[in-house]
Order: structure tokens, then C-alpha cells, then sequence
């Protein structure tokens, strides 16, 4: 398996899926469950190789560690996963 890390850099460069939908499905420590939310709405800190950043549908900003990743979709069919 490929660590998460290597998965979303390519998502984030590789052309050849410019076109595709990604979705990312992380652990929700708060909720207990696993969100998923559109790659779109992500953000990648310039200087933080550890965590990514999202704003959720209430507004509220979170910073999301790379091992609380447990899925990622293209174009709706699972292409990755890690074990709960």
C-alpha cells in the first residue's frame, strides 16, 4: 500500500487526473465517525508535511493529520484505504 502522503501529492500533481473527482474520507475524533468530504475543499499548509486544513458546512476550520486518513475515492470508486 502506498502511504497517504504519496497518494495525495498525486492527486494534487499529477495531470493525468486533473479531470477526475477525488474525495477523502478522514477520522472524525469529535463525531466518531468517518467524514468524507470533495479533495476541492481541501488545503495544503505550505510548510506542514503532516496535516492538511479544511473548512467544514458550519464554517469551523480544522487541521487534519495525514494518519487520521483512512479513504480516498476517484470518481467515486475507492482507490485507497488503511485499516480502521
Amino acid at each position: 500500500m502506498k502511504p497517504v502522503q504519496e497518494m495525495l501529492n498525486r492527486i494534487r500533481w499529477d495531470e493525468a487526473w486533473a479531470d477526475d473527482e477525488f474525495k477523502i474520507g478522514y477520522y472524525d475524533r469529535v463525531e466518531q465517525r468517518i467524514v468524507v468530504v470533495a479533495f476541492k475543499e481541501i488545503f495544503f499548509p505550505k510548510d506542514d508535511h503532516f496535516s492538511f486544513d479544511l473548512i467544514d458546512q458550519e464554517g469551523e476550520w480544522h487541521s487534519v493529520p495525514y494518519h487520521r486518513v483512512k479513504a480516498i475515492y476517484r470518481n467515486g470508486r475507492l482507490i485507497w484505504h488503511r485499516k480502521h
